[in-house]
């Protein structure tokens, strides 16, 4: 049995009889409207991957947080007075800083800076957490140290500078439960204030999700 090669069929003006086909100015007319397309939609895509990455990271460090507090307290270590830097020890991290370095704005600061009673440390995942200036100052289940964790450091260089992604602020209990600052437990308190609820402290690319 003879195998009769198939050809695409050319598509005739009904009228002239000759073989239509796109005119160049038709084919620019649309990888224009491709452009546009790919402008509009190309950096929403990569934003929402960089957000999830970086949600992913900092599910990590409230876990690194979380694991330093529990053998903190396998040490005996954890009272009324510990502040989140005891927790350094405990932590893998980079290097330490307490030059001044600014890290992403966080709600309810005018800044967040590196120094020697909020070190920084700089993490393997490229973020750096921050450790507030507080003790727990009691031991109920509503005293709270607190944390930050910025996933781009390097975007900023002033008191009042904010990168692509807002820090995140994290909490831990004195019971050991971990949280983020917009999911705070109602009554949370530390030894300078008590800690206000509100949902909106949390930055848009964090979810616990």
């Amino acid at each position: 049995m003879e195998l009769t090669q198939l050809k695409p069929k050319s598509v005739r003006h009904p009228k002239t009889g000759k073989t239509q086909g796109f005119t160049l100015a038709e084919l620019l007319i649309s990888l224009a409207i491709l452009g546009v397309i790919a402008t509009f939609t190309i950096p929403k895509i990569l934003s929402a991957q960089q957000a999830s990455a970086n949600n992913a990271k900092a599910k990590e460090v409230a876990a690194m947080i979380s694991a330093a507090f529990q053998q903190a307290k396998l040490d005996g270590t954890i009272t009324a007075t510990t502040y989140s830097r005891d927790l350094i020890p405990y932590l893998n991290y980079l290097k330490l800083d307490t030059s001044g370095t600014v890290i992403d704005t966080l709600p309810g600061f005018a800044s967040a800076s590196c120094s020697v009673a909020t070190p920084c440390v700089y993490l393997h995942n490229g973020g750096v957490l921050w450790f507030h200036d507080t003790a727990f100052g009691g031991t109920s289940n509503l005293n709270v140290i607190e944390f930050a964790f910025d996933p781009d450091p390097i975007n900023n260089t002033t008191a009042t500078a904010d990168g692509p992604l807002k820090a995140v602020q994290f909490g831990v209990y004195y019971n050991g439960f971990i949280t983020s600052r917009g999911k705070f437990k109602s009554g949370s308190v530390n030894h300078i204030a008590s800690l206000g609820l509100n949902s909106a402290f949390d930055p848009s690319w964090f979810s616990w999700n």
